[in-house]
């Protein structure tokens, strides 16, 4: 049996450019530009729309600013030799601050996107349960001869006991 010629070597570049131009690359490319500019929109939609609403409900118009001061930094306020009134002065000053206000902004966020996420793959799977995905054909099979394990018909090699076979022509 001779020895099959080796593929010649590629460069990085080569191999990074053959990388990057596959399908997969690509999909993920768009689905994180998608993601990052859909991020923004939910951003929009709780800082914006949700937020202010909620906050003139319950008495306090911005959530952010929603904090609860350590025990122990008396010193540090001291040193700021202004008065601190907002989380944004308190963390200048290098103050600890429990800031809960953000917390609850960003689980609102983390709601919205995964109602959205929801709604949308709920959406897709309606749609192939209504207009039916066709399974997959099924790969025809063979009994390997050495370890009788069923394998692709066209495989040149068992995949359980490693042996080679000799390769049959896929029935057209």
């Amino acid at each position: 049996m001779s020895q099959p010629d080796k593929p010649a070597k590629k460069s990085v570049f080569q191999e990074f450019r053959e990388f990057s131009i596959k399908g997969n690359v690509i999909d993920l490319t768009v689905g994180v530009i998608i993601g990052a500019a859909f991020t923004k929109i939910v951003n929009s939609i709780v800082e914006d729309l949700v937020m202010p609403p909620l906050g003139a409900l319950l008495g306090k118009v911005d959530f952010t600013n929603l904090f609860v001061l350590l025990p122990g930094q008396e010193e540090k306020i001291a040193k700021a030799g202004k008065p601190l009134s907002s989380l944004a002065d308190y963390k200048a000053a290098g103050v600890a601050t429990f800031a809960y206000g953000n917390f609850i902004n960003n689980v609102v966020q983390f709601l919205i996107v995964g109602f959205a996420v929801f709604f949308m793959v709920r959406t897709i799977n309606r749609l192939r349960e209504r207009f039916g995905e066709l399974p997959p054909a099924p790969t025809p099979k063979r009994e390997c001869p050495f370890c009788l394990s069923e394998i692709p018909e066209a495989a040149s090699r068992c995949a359980f006991c490693a042996s080679e076979i000799q390769t049959v022509a896929p029935a057209s």
